[in-house]
């Protein structure tokens, strides 16, 4: 007789323990997977160029989704994150907004503290952000500070925050909106203003809802909010992403028109502390002339 028809409740005991050390390294895994270091995506880009400009290509950096609080993300993980960047040696930072991040349980900062770490940001052109949903304030987000708070945060530690404003950087022309999900960006007066310009139009704003609003013209759009899935399947891949589009705007590259986007994961996450299939991620965008 086998051991398990003769000690039923013992072989039972086994395997639900079995099960619960199966499932906590599954989650340390997943937890691990988010804590982990962002890769390096590259990406190479041609745009119209101005015509009084040196035809000198530019490097932006883009970061998005700190989503700043434990046990996946630290003020130390950011500080390894900053210095990572600033070895790339971008000509431009580009900040992609949602820096507050949930409470998972463990540690969580206020809306200053979580973006105390880009103050060690360094590039000739300097640092320039966008805020995303989870920092919106509202009755149900407290942490989240006001437009005017906002600015005078970034302004402290030395960051250009645009709330649909427009900034020349360079042969570039900057076109910061504000968050789709929770506020009206006014896109028409944003890309007006950057058309009288004449600059290299980019946008940057949180999420990828932007992208089909926009002028079909020659211009480039850098967003995150997606996480890329955060949790992507074997096979499946992505199956969720929080858009009114689905998954048509999930991860990476895409063009439509005249127009190109590129969606990046981000170092943080949301809801639960874990990611699968769908690493953290920093761009290294080099815009060039057309």
């Amino acid at each position: 007789m086998s051991f398990p028809r003769r000690h039923p409740v013992i072989a039972g005991l086994v395997l639900l323990v079995l099960l619960v050390l199966l499932g906590v390294a599954g989650a340390g895994w997943l937890l691990l997977n988010a804590r982990a270091m962002p890769i390096v995506r590259r990406a190479d880009i041609a745009l119209p160029w101005p015509k009084d400009a040196p035809p000198t290509p530019i490097t932006v950096a883009l970061l998005t989704d700190t989503h700043l609080s434990g046990p996946d993300n630290s003020p130390e993980r950011m500080a390894r994150i900053v210095a990572q960047i600033n070895a790339l040696g971008a000509d431009l930072i580009l900040l992609g907004g949602d820096y507050i991040g949930d409470d998972k349980g463990a540690a969580i900062y206020d809306a200053r503290a979580s973006i105390a770490p880009f103050a060690g940001l360094r590039a000739p052109m300097g640092v320039v952000a966008v805020l995303g949903n989870h920092d919106s304030r509202s009755k149900k987000n407290r942490r989240a500070l006001s437009g005017p708070d906002w600015q005078a945060a970034f302004a402290h530690i030395g960051i250009t925050l645009l709330q649909d404003g427009v900034i020349r950087r360079g042969p570039l022309v900057i076109g910061g909106l504000q968050d789709i999900y929770t506020r009206k960006p006014d896109i028409v007066d944003t890309a007006q203003a950057m058309e009288k310009d004449g600059g290299v139009p980019v946008f940057l704003a949180h999420g990828p809802d932007i992208f089909p609003r926009l002028p079909d013209r020659p211009s480039l759009t850098l967003v995150g909010h997606t996480h890329c899935g955060q949790i992507a399947f074997p096979f499946a891949g992505i199956v969720y992403v929080p858009s009114r589009y689905g998954t048509r705007y999930a991860c990476g590259r895409y063009s439509e028109g005249a127009r190109q986007m590129i969606v990046a994961a981000g170092v943080g996450t949301s809801g639960l502390p874990f990611r699968m299939l769908a690493p953290p991620d920093i761009w290294l965008i080099t815009i060039r002339p057309r």
